[in-house]
C-alpha cells in the first residue's frame, strides 16, 4: 500500500518559464521538486521530523506563457514587466526574464507519517503551501489537499488516483529516445532537435495537384525538458561563496525529451512519479523518473 498527498490546482502566477539557457515553456522538473523539499522541510519543523516526500508526480491543467508575437512578427517576444525609472526619469536596464502563469496539481508520495495524524498533516500542508513559492511563481490559490491510499495491484485504485489528475497531462521522461539515438552514433543534440521537429513533404500526383503532410519522428506531444545540471569542474572552494561549508562546482544544465500525457493512459504510477538522483562518477545531479516508459502506455 503506498501512500500519496494529493495537492490539487495550485494556481501559480509568474513562475519561472526560462526551465534553462536555451529553452522556454513549462518549468523545469527541479523547480517542482525543490518546491516539495522546501515544502517537506518546513513540515519537519512543525512535528512531521521524521516525514519524507520520495516523489513527485505533476499534472498540468493550464499554461499561459508570458509572450507575445505581432502582425508579421516571425518570433515571438516576451512580455517584460516595467521596473521603476532612475533618478533621471530614464528607464533602467533590465535583463528578460520568460514568465507565465499556469494550474497544476502536484502527487507527492510520502512516508513516516502515523495515519493517526493524518488529517494534522493535510491541516499544516494547506497551511503551509501557501506561504512558500513554487518554480518562483506566487501561488495565488489551492484547492484542499487530500490523502489517498493505492493498491498497484487492484487497477481501480491506481484509475480512481489518476483521475484525480484529469484534466491535465502529466510530464514522463523520455530519455530512452536519445539514449537510443546515441547508441546508433547519433549525437545528442541533433537527436534532441530531430524529436522535436515537424517535417513537411509535398507530393504531385499525375494531374500536377500537389499535397502536403506533416510527420514528427516520433508520435506523442514530445517537448525538451530541463531535469538537472552535471558539474563541469572540480569539487573545492570559490571566493566569496554563500555556504562556506559546502564544496563548490560550476555545472551546466542537463535537458532531456519529456512527454505529456493524459493521465487516464498511465497504467504504473513508477511512470510519472520523479525523484533526485546522482550519479558522482559522472558528476550528474538530475530528476528522473522512477522507471521507463518505454512501450507501456496504453494506445
Amino acid at each position: 500500500m503506498r501512500r500519496f498527498v494529493l495537492l490539487p490546482h495550485i494556481k501559480i502566477h509568474n513562475a519561472n518559464a526560462m526551465s534553462s539557457p536555451y529553452t522556454i515553456g513549462f518549468p523545469a522538473m527541479t523547480a517542482w521538486l525543490g518546491a516539495v523539499h522546501a515544502l517537506q522541510r518546513r513540515l519537519n519543523e512543525v512535528g512531521f521530523s521524521e516525514l519524507i516526500f520520495s516523489s513527485v508526480a505533476v499534472s498540468c491543467h493550464d499554461l499561459n506563457l508570458q509572450t507575445y508575437k505581432g502582425n508579421g512578427d516571425y518570433v515571438h517576444s516576451i512580455i517584460g514587466t516595467s521596473n521603476p525609472l532612475d533618478k533621471d526619469g530614464s528607464r533602467p536596464a533590465f535583463i528578460e526574464e520568460a514568465r507565465c502563469h499556469l494550474e497544476v496539481s502536484l502527487l507527492i508520495e510520502y512516508k513516516n507519517v502515523d495515519p493517526d495524524h493524518s488529517d494534522h498533516l493535510l491541516q499544516k500542508v494547506d497551511a503551509i503551501l501557501i506561504q512558500i513559492k513554487m518554480a518562483s511563481g506566487d501561488i495565488q490559490s489551492a484547492k484542499k489537499s487530500e490523502l489517498h491510499l493505492v493498491d498497484e495491484d487492484i487497477e481501480s485504485s491506481v484509475r480512481a488516483l489518476t483521475r484525480k489528475l484529469m484534466l491535465g497531462h502529466v510530464l514522463l521522461e523520455r530519455r530512452d529516445l536519445l539514449v537510443a539515438a546515441m547508441t546508433d552514433g547519433e549525437d545528442v543534440l541533433t537527436a534532441l532537435i530531430s524529436h522535436l521537429s515537424v517535417q513537411h513533404r509535398s507530393e504531385q500526383d499525375a494531374d500536377g495537384k500537389v499535397s502536403w503532410t506533416s510527420k514528427r519522428r516520433e508520435s506523442g506531444w514530445l517537448v525538451p525538458i530541463a531535469v538537472g545540471f552535471q558539474g563541469i569542474s572540480e569539487l573545492g572552494k570559490a571566493v566569496n561563496q554563500r555556504d562556506t561549508d559546502t564544496p563548490h562546482r560550476f555545472a551546466e544544465s542537463v535537458v532531456t525529451l519529456g512527454e505529456f500525457v493524459m493521465p487516464y493512459r498511465i497504467q504504473n504510477l513508477d511512470h510519472m512519479l520523479w525523484q533526485y538522483h546522482a550519479d558522482q562518477a559522472k558528476n550528474l545531479y538530475v530528476c528522473r523518473t522512477i522507471e521507463s516508459t518505454t512501450n507501456t502506455l496504453n494506445a
